[in-house]
Formats: C-alpha cells, structure tokens, sequence
C-alpha cells in the first residue's frame, strides 16, 4: 500500500499537472492550437515542461546539494518557502509568455494563470500550516476539467490509440476520472502522513478557487 501511495504522488505531482491539462486540451480539440506543425507542437509542449517542471525540479536538486534542504521531498514546511516563491516565478513567467501568444487557447492560459495564484496562496498558508500541494494541484485539475466542460463547449473528443482503435471519450467521463484521481492523491497523502486532513482538504479548495478566480479574470473579465 505504500508504494502505491509513493506512486499516486509521483504520477500526480503538482509540477506535472500543467501537462497534464495541456495534453488533455489537444486531444479535446487540436484546432484550438492554431499550429498543425508537429515541430511547433514539440516546441510548445517543451516550453511548458521546461518551466513548469524542469527548471522547479533542478532548482531543488540544486538546494538539496548545497544544504539548503535536507530532502527532496522537502517535508519540513519552512523549506517549502523558496522553492514555492521560485516555482511561482516560473509559472508567472510561463503565464507572461503565453498570454498575448495567438497559437496557445484560452483555457490553457486560464489554467496557468490558476495554477500561479494557486502557488502564491499555497506560499501564505505555508506560513501557518503545510497545506498539501498535491491536493492544490488535484483541486486545480478538477476545476479545469469542470470550466472545460462547462464553458468551451466541448463535450467528446476522439482518442486514437492505434491498434487498439479508435475511441470517443465523454467530457463527463474525463470529470468523473479527475475526481477519483483527486481523492486517491489525498488519500495517498494521508496514508503516507505528509499531512492532516485539514491541509488536505485546504489543498482542494485552493486549487479550485484560484482556478474559478483566474477564469473569472481573462474569460469573464
């Protein structure tokens, strides 16, 4: 049961979330992008893993080398302070560089912009309590699953999955499968007590929010 907890987390890490939203849009509808080159697409999806995930990885990497955290997983809460403060720039800068760009929708920009106020709330409530950042990053994801569906009028895409066929994929699915995702991460959280249910629980609602905020500030604004 342990090493499925170890691997829920792992697969569901926070920096790996912007990806995840990302791949989930271009199967919903490819279109959206305004680029049919696989090479633009390759540059775009290393951009967004370049400062969503390496750069905050290596950064960290780089801090537990030099002392200034005792573990990877940085469990203690006040070793938390800098790598969200530096991650947070990251997404800011990653929000900054997709806003105005033509060939990046509006969700994935929403998504973004979410994820950073998510990051900057998440910095706060540090302070006082070691809320779960991968339930922050779960909550996000539902959200955007939900505003998705919700809001951008799309309801089945098609899966091609080769020799295994074709397949159409319902929106309402896709939101069943976040939720379940988001409760087997705060479960694993829990089982491998890295947190109080209160952090947990802290950690979806700040997701969500700060995704409803974002969305009410570029798609309603």
């Amino acid at each position: 049961m342990i090493f499925l907890s170890r691997l829920v987390s792992s697969l569901f890490h926070p920096v790996f979330i912007l990806n995840y939203v990302l791949i989930l849009l271009f199967l919903v509808n490819p279109y959206l992008f305004s680029i049919q080159d696989n090479k633009q697409k390759g540059l775009l999806f290393i951009s967004v893993f370049l400062l969503s995930v390496f750069f905050p990885l290596f950064t960290i990497v780089v801090m537990k080398l030099v002392g200034f955290i005792d573990s990877l997983e940085i469990k203690d809460r006040k070793e938390r302070v800098m790598p969200l403060v530096i991650t947070g720039v990251f997404y800011l800068w990653l929000f900054v560089n997709i806003r105005q760009n033509s060939i990046v929708p509006s969700a994935f920009a929403i998504f973004v912009l979410g994820a950073t106020i998510a990051l900057f709330i998440a910095f706060f409530i540090n302070n006082f309590s070691k809320i779960s950042l991968h339930t922050v990053g779960m909550g996000g994801l539902v959200a955007m699953v939900f505003l998705i569906r919700n809001y951008f009028s799309y309801n089945i895409f098609h899966f091609d999955a080769g020799w295994l066929g074709r397949y159409s994929i319902s929106l309402d699915f896709m939101l069943f499968l976040s939720i379940i995702f988001a409760g087997l991460v705060g479960t694993s959280r829990l089982h491998l007590n890295a947190h109080r249910k209160q952090d947990v629980y802290m950690g979806y609602l700040v997701g969500f929010i700060a995704q409803v905020i974002a969305f009410r500030f570029l798609f309603e604004g």
